[in-house]
């Protein structure tokens, strides 16, 4: 594998060059001038920055100019919010600068197999982010599925989908049963659902 290091520390391209000689065609560079002319030169597998010497539009730029080399980055202060911004613009791989030997080695053949490394903080900011826009498109969603019911209506289809009984929805709202079920009623007929059941199913499922 052709790996090219690329960091301003001679003390961080001398570590990283002993974790990774055994094996791989080793490149380095110090600068970001040296960086740009020697990627889409040397078309390399794999380049290690260190995040002192680039930034995110410097690394969609190398993503560019050689789009099968795949970029690591590592930081001497990885942040989860650094990491995601990053993989936004095509990098494979988020890592402290000083990760062992151990992780490295794991990290390399998970990137060697097509796969992307993070750190925990990264993959569980991930999820979060995940979670978080899955319950804005499920919100929207519901904005628009129940948009032909009036407020009352509305009020009263999402306390069915809570499991309410139409007493309980008649004491909540301050009306009578009858109430309810008149609001229900007009609900069935403009929402595809046709009992308790299917619009509790169809207001929980978005």
């Amino acid at each position: 594998m052709i790996i090219l290091l690329a960091s301003a520390s001679g003390t961080v391209l001398t570590r990283w060059q002993g974790l990774l000689a055994e094996g791989n065609e080793i490149v380095q560079v110090r600068t970001l001038d040296e960086l740009r002319r020697t990627v889409p030169s040397a078309r390399p597998d794999l380049v290690m920055l260190h995040r002192d010497l680039v930034d995110q539009a410097e690394c969609a730029t190398l993503r560019a100019a050689s789009p099968a080399s795949r970029l690591f980055l590592l930081s001497d202060r990885p942040e989860p919010d650094e990491g995601l911004a990053f993989l936004k613009v095509g990098i494979v791989g988020y890592a402290n600068t000083y990760i062992s030997a151990e992780r490295l080695k794991e990290a390399l053949n998970v990137i060697d197999g097509g796969g992307v490394w993070l750190g925990q903080q990264v993959i569980q900011q991930l999820i979060l982010e995940a979670a978080q826009n899955a319950a804005a498109g499920r919100e929207r969603r519901l904005d628009e599925l129940l948009a032909p019911l009036s407020p009352m209506e509305r009020k009263v289809a999402e306390l069915i989908a809570g499991g309410r009984t139409n007493l309980e929805i008649a004491a909540e709202l301050g009306i009578v049963e009858r109430t309810v079920k008149a609001h229900l009623t007009s609900v069935y007929g403009k929402l595809p659902a046709g009992n308790r059941l299917s619009l509790a199913l169809l207001i929980n499922r978005g």
